[in-house]
């Protein structure tokens, strides 16, 4: 009963039935001019004499086109979204800007200028309530205090007259919380309509879902270009580290050369994450952070051979001449596999071949698996379930080529075709 009797209470003190209230005061204040061009030509119909009937139909008939196409109108659509999403409270997308290919189509516009119409309408109400309810309470109320007998004078409202201010204040009162259950009602009401009458046409829901689509991808190859960059550095950290801490004492010299080579690739993991960074935000002449390529290869096979591996790295074809996209691409599924070889199977030599033939980038890395590889690599990488592998997968497959993994009659392979122009991979 305390729960219904809240409820029932609520309306009054709730911040989002004025809010409301104001969004269908709208509707009355754009009404106000078609009713006063209604009043004109009524006058203007009912006299004749003053202004000949020919002309007045005439005029009639270009106003009332020009009056009913801002209902039809793009812009006007754009202002009731915006207006029903600040005041009404409800979510709707942003329209389609003019000239987009998810444009607008007539059912759209129809039920654009349904709500257009209900808006006025509803809003006319209200208005109409307000001036006609508001002055009346107030002078009723003031009569209870002695304020504006005057106005008083002769008021009968049923069995009431003047001297019965204190039924009069009631009804007064009455009257205002009439008006404001009103408000919340209608209000209610229209945010629960304007989803279906201002809701995104089928043009506009695709492009919310490709727009949708396109962030998740973007966060996807985000996670890929931080997995592999910074991934790479630390397995190439981490070795080094282990391998200086059991040798500290017996051969200072290779810790001197671990901790140059941790130097190192500390450094080059904060440019990639710099440069991975800038894909998220754009540099002051509005161009995307460059991002390393095939180009920078010699760095990669550098920090994989300071961590321990034997990279036996052959080239064939103008790399140079691969798209920019293939050669980042390129570029991440190589620092993926050499990382993958130094986190499961250690310090081992490494096979790596990349080349370009018949428009297609060429990619060849094999391993041996030893036994740390047997017993690490057979759960990451030799059922394709670690995050490497994946990664490595959604680039291949983005770029429309084929990858292959798994154990080769004792070692570990890992070949990828990406086609680089008409080619087939």
């Amino acid at each position: 009963m305390v729960g219904v009797i809240r409820v029932a209470l609520a309306p009054p003190v709730r911040g989002s039935t004025y809010r409301r209230g104001v969004y269908l005061l709208l509707g009355g204040v754009v009404l106000l001019p078609y009713v006063l061009l209604g009043f004109a030509f009524a006058g203007l119909l009912r006299a004749p004499g003053e202004v000949p009937r020919a002309l007045t139909l005439l005029l009639l008939a270009v106003t009332v086109p020009i009056a009913v196409v801002p209902a039809f109108l793009r812009g006007t659509r754009a202002l009731e979204i915006v207006a029903a999403r600040g005041l009404l409270e409800v979510d709707l997308p942003d329209p389609a800007a003019a000239g987009e290919p998810s444009g607008v189509d007539r059912e759209t516009r129809l039920r654009s200028a349904l709500w257009f119409a209900l808006h006025l309408v509803t809003g006319g109400a209200v208005a109409l309530g307000l001036v006609a309810a508001l002055p009346m309470a107030l002078v009723f109320i003031a009569g209870q205090f002695g304020l504006g007998a005057e106005a008083l004078a002769g008021v009968r409202l049923g069995p009431l007259d003047e001297h019965d201010t204190l039924w009069l204040s009631l009804v007064g009162l009455a009257l205002l919380l009439v008006v404001v259950y009103a408000v919340a009602g209608l209000g209610a009401l229209a945010a629960l309509m304007a989803p279906a009458l201002l809701g995104p046409s089928p043009g506009e829901r695709i492009a919310a879902l490709e727009a949708r689509a396109g962030q998740l991808a973007e966060r996807n190859r985000l996670a890929r270009e931080l997995h592999d960059s910074v991934g790479h550095a630390l397995t190439v950290t981490t070795l080094q580290a282990a391998a200086a801490r059991r040798l500290l004492d017996s051969d200072p010299e290779f810790v001197r050369g671990a901790l140059a080579a941790i130097e190192e690739a500390g450094r080059a993991a904060a440019e990639d994450l710099d440069d991975v960074i800038g894909l998220l935000r754009e540099r002051d002449d509005g161009r995307p952070a460059p991002q390393p390529t095939l180009s920078d290869l010699d760095r990669l096979v550098g920090e994989a051979r300071a961590a321990g591996l034997e990279v036996d790295l052959r080239v064939g074809g103008p790399l140079g001449q691969v798209p920019a996209v293939v050669s980042r691409e390129g570029y991440r599924i190589v620092q993926e596999g050499l990382t993958n070889a130094i986190r499961h199977a250690g310090r081992v030599p490494v096979s790596l071949w990349l080349g370009v033939a018949d428009r297609v980038l060429e990619i060849d890395l094999a391993n041996p698996v030893g036994d740390r590889a047997a017993g690490a690599g057979d759960g990451a990488a030799g059922r394709g379930g670690g995050r490497g592998l994946h990664g490595m997968r959604e680039r291949v497959a983005l770029l429309g080529g084929r990858m292959t993994a798994g154990p080769d009659g004792g070692l570990w392979r890992v070949a990828v075709r990406l086609p680089t122009g008409r080619g087939r991979p």
